[in-house]
């Protein structure tokens, strides 16, 4: 079968993207075209001036990067659909969205989750929870405990964690329970359940949770119940709803917004090796331990598509969550653009013998 030849502006968005010491084919061109990370071949051009536009180049040159040693584009192409804001590219990005918040369950050969207050209903629930937490393996400090444990061997001082800080949620005493709650809602687990979880991961938050406790005994002699307004009330079926019933603009939104925050903290990470202090910065903040350390980092890959679905539910269900990840990105923004500073002298966590 014989191949139709590139066309002229193919070839030059070819060679602009090799400019950036990173390689497109053709293949790859078309292929991205066809997912909608890169709009139609006929715009790719400034009609003024017959120039590839500026922003398909750019693009370009990301897909490549992502693309690299036969990585999956994984979450970046996200990022394009979300910037595009159209009512296709926001369906696209609701069916990955949906996929990503499913797949765990699917390659446990859990597909339909059981519904319903039968006991064969919570019996067939507890048998997937089983399945999969099988060969679930535990990693015993989270990237803020890592970070800790590393400045403490080096004597160099952090910010303390805050009381209100989220726990690791691969802690081994939180997985258990919290497999329960997406399978089954809050009804399989209960609320003392999960609060006896976080005590047993993260003790030095007893403060907090005591004052949830406390908000938790106010809701109920008012007839309310603090888990039945979270989305997780309803487990998995909560949070795939979330994502199906937001506003495609809303969704775009809050994608561009999660994966802006992700990438800028990626480039703070590396700056940081050799300017200690945009550490500091970064943990002497709320978000630090509702967000960047727990899951703010994304990964290439499967992992990464976790982290940027769990960060854009949150985003859509919890508005006040929303504006204090869009104030930390403007933080960390205003931290990106400093000049680069001396290293700060390390301050001793210890007393001098």
């Amino acid at each position: 079968m014989t191949r139709t030849k590139p066309s002229a502006t193919v070839l030059a968005l070819i060679a602009a993207v090799e400019k950036h010491d990173v390689t497109a084919s053709p293949t790859q061109l078309e292929r991205w075209r066809q997912r909608a990370w890169l709009p139609a071949t006929g715009v790719w051009l400034d009609p003024t001036s017959s120039e590839l536009r500026p922003e398909i180049v750019q693009r370009a040159v990301e897909l490549a990067k992502a693309s690299r040693s036969g990585h999956s584009i994984s979450w970046v192409g996200w990022v394009f659909w979300a910037i595009d804001d159209t009512a296709d590219s926001a369906q696209r990005l609701r069916a990955a969205l949906l996929e990503a918040l499913k797949r765990p369950f699917e390659q446990a050969g859990v597909g339909q989750v059981p519904r319903g207050d039968s006991d064969e209903a919570f019996q067939a629930r507890e048998e997937a929870a089983a399945r999969l937490l099988e060969n679930r393996r535990f990693p015993r400090r989270d990237l803020d405990g890592i970070l800790r444990s590393y400045a403490a061997a080096a004597d160099y001082e952090l910010p303390p964690s805050p009381s209100d800080s989220m726990p690791n949620p691969l802690h081994r005493a939180l997985v258990e329970p919290a497999t329960r709650l997406m399978l089954g809602g809050a009804s399989d687990v209960g609320f003392e359940v999960l609060m006896e979880a976080w005590e047993n991961a993260s003790p030095e938050a007893s403060e907090t949770i005591e004052r949830i406790r406390a908000l938790q005994y106010e809701a109920e002699l008012a007839g309310g119940d603090l888990m039945a307004q979270s989305p997780l009330a309803d487990g998995l079926h909560g949070l795939l709803r979330a994502v199906e019933g937001a506003d495609d603009r809303m969704l775009c939104k809050a994608v561009r917004t999660c994966t802006k925050a992700s990438g800028t903290l990626s480039m703070l990470w590396l700056r940081a090796v050799h300017e200690p202090e945009i550490l500091r910065k970064l943990m002497d903040d709320i978000m630090w331990g509702q967000w960047a350390g727990v899951s703010g980092l994304a990964p290439g890959g499967v992992a990464g598509e976790a982290a940027v679905t769990i960060n854009t539910v949150q985003y859509l269900v919890n508005p006040g969550w929303a504006e204090d990840l869009e104030r930390y990105l403007a933080f960390m923004e205003t931290l990106l653009l400093a000049p680069p500073s001396e290293p700060t002298p390390r301050t001793p966590t210890t007393g001098a013998s």
